[in-house]
This record gives structure tokens, sequence and C-alpha cells, in this order.
């Protein structure tokens, strides 16, 4: 897949957990799929900011004022996530919570897919698209698997924390007996 379509791949997949969410049996099932939601689009994030925003400020011709839009609709979905991620289990805002969080998702979604990517698609060469997919699929193994709404997002103060954080994250992720792939 190049990079639009792994990235589309993604979305689809989260989009499929909030169903999963609104489908789920028990309080166990829909934390479940809270914490893979968290894991998800949290690693998403992470990859976009890392790789995906960056080739937007060069190969875009106004993409400093898209990355930098994006990167908002990210920390906002970050800063939910978090939430998530801290609260505990069958709490009452956990409901509400969740649907913020599809609300961002599905905006976020939304402007990719009509927006950046498009743009994308008619700025950067498929060669380069092809190989930022094969990286992005790469480099999904060792993201971030927690949200980090206070580190940097933008290269390269980003690419230095983010391989600690990721770290950090699947060390707490198996202390917590949580799958963390």
């Amino acid at each position: 897949m190049d990079a639009i379509e792994l990235l589309q791949h993604d979305h689809r997949m989260v989009e499929q957990l909030f169903r999963d969410y609104h489908a789920a049996a028990s309080p166990a099932q829909r934390r479940g799929v809270i914490e893979l939601t968290v894991r998800e689009l949290s690693k998403h994030a992470a990859l976009e900011e890392m790789m995906v925003y960056p080739l937007a400020r060069k190969a875009l011709p106004d993409g400093a004022r898209r990355a930098d839009e994006h990167l908002g609709e990210d920390m906002a979905v970050k800063k939910l996530l978090l939430a998530l991620d801290r609260l505990p289990a069958e709490a009452p805002r956990e409901s509400d919570l969740m649907a913020r969080l599809g609300r961002e998702a599905e905006a976020h979604v939304r402007a990719q897919e009509t927006d950046l990517m498009p743009a994308l698609r008619e700025h950067v060469a498929q060669r380069d698209l092809d190989e930022l997919g094969r990286l992005l699929d790469q480099a999904k193994r060792g993201a971030p698997t927690r949200p980090h709404p206070h580190a940097p997002d933008r290269p390269p103060a980003l690419t230095a924390v983010a391989p600690v954080a990721a770290a950090y994250d699947r060390l707490r992720d198996r202390l917590q007996g949580r799958p963390s792939t």
C-alpha cells in the first residue's frame, strides 16, 4: 500500500472500532475496544506527525498551513485519548468521551480524505508515496501506543522523543497486561 492507502486503511479500522464499541455486549468488551482505539489512534497520530505532515509542509504549496490545521485536530484527539486512557473501567463519562472522540475522529478523517490526501496524491510522485507507505508500515511497529499531548509534535524534537515514548508505552502496556502491538 502506498502512504495514502495505508492511512485510509487506518481510518477504516478506527471507524470499525467505534462501531464495535457501540455493539459491545459488556463493559469488559467496551473497555477492550477503548484500549484498542487508544492504541491505534495514538500510533496513527504519531506517524502522521513524524512522517506525513513534514512531507505536506515540503510538497504542498500551502503545506505549512495544512499541516498546522491537522496538527490542531490531532491535539484534540490526543487529549480525548488521554482522558479515555486514564479513565477507570465503567466510569460514567466513558460513553460521552467515546462519542466526542468519534466526532473528532470523523472530522479528522473527512478533512484528510477530502483535502490533504488528494493534494498529496497530486503533488507527490507515486514512487515517493509507495516508499512512504513502506516506511509508515515499518514505523507503526515502533510507534507510541499511548497519547502524549504534551510531547513535541514536529520533527526534529518529535523524532527524538517518539522512540523514548514508544519504549515507555510498551513497558507500561506490559506491566498493565495490555497488548502493545
